[in-house]
């Protein structure tokens, strides 16, 4: 697959995708957003990939945000699909089976947040700072900014983000569950490459049902979330998975997926 703007590549499981734009620290316009729904539904349909990695070149940034200049010229009606066509691109990333885990090196503000906020999994660079800074220049998050954050943080921190327009530095983003580990810089990748080992050693399909599992129960109530559950916990046992699991556990040996 040819990418202008994002590097692909497939290293013992592992689906890495690198934002490459450097030059303008790796912003999102329209064709980045594209490419990265294409970049995201090869990976999912590569069998050799079990755990997707997403990350940005360079050292400053993850993703700044949304290409300033392409959206100073956008009418209310190009703004709305520019909306649109985020939303559907980072919902993609969230529901896609496959563990997706968010390795942020430098700056994710805007559009890069809401990139980080779309994977499952945040690990980031003690230099990493976050934040939704939309309001500062008159608008606000609009590829699902404000709805992931206050499921992810809490409704008070997100609206304090939101409405503040601040960022926040990586070891306070932790603090508020916006991220789930801070590493030094130098030990970012290989931090989610281990993480990523970890997630690949159980049982694939006990992964990807959980994730979905997951998901659905948090855009519904409690009662319909325990009733996905155990549907799901019924369907793991119409796999092999289970169990070479447990015969594996009574066994003493190591799984063989």
């Amino acid at each position: 697959m040819e990418l202008n703007n994002f590097i692909l590549s497939v290293e013992e499981g592992i689906g890495w995708l690198k934002v490459n734009r450097p030059k303008v620290l790796n912003a999102f316009n329209t064709e980045t957003i594209l490419e990265l729904e294409k970049a995201i539904e090869s990976l999912e349909n590569d069998s050799a990939v079990k755990v997707i990695i997403v990350t940005g070149e360079g050292e400053k940034a993850f993703v700044a945000g949304a290409d300033i200049a392409e959206m100073s010229d956008m009418d209310a009606v190009r703004a709305r699909a520019f909306s649109q066509t985020g939303q559907r691109v980072l919902a993609k990333i969230e529901n896609v089976e496959k563990p997706v885990i968010a390795a942020i090196n430098g700056f994710a503000l805007g559009g890069g947040c809401e990139l980080a906020l779309a994977c499952d999994i945040r690990i980031a660079s003690e230099k990493a700072k976050l934040g939704l800074p939309e309001v500062t220049l008159g608008i606000i998050p609009g590829f699902a900014g404000t709805q992931r954050l206050a499921r992810v943080c809490g409704a008070g921190k997100a609206k304090e983000l939101i409405f503040s327009g601040g960022m926040i530095d990586a070891a306070s983003a932790e603090k508020i569950g916006l991220v789930n580990k801070v590493v030094a810089p130098e030990n970012l990748l290989e931090e989610a490459k281990k993480l990523a080992g970890k997630i690949m050693a159980n049982g694939p399909l006990a992964v990807r049902i959980a994730k979905t599992v997951i998901n659905r129960g948090l855009d519904s109530n409690f009662q319909t979330g325990q009733a996905y559950e155990a549907e799901a916990f019924g369907v793991c046992f119409s796999s092999g998975e289970p169990k070479e699991g447990m015969g594996a556990f009574l066994e003493k040996r190591k799984a063989e997926w």
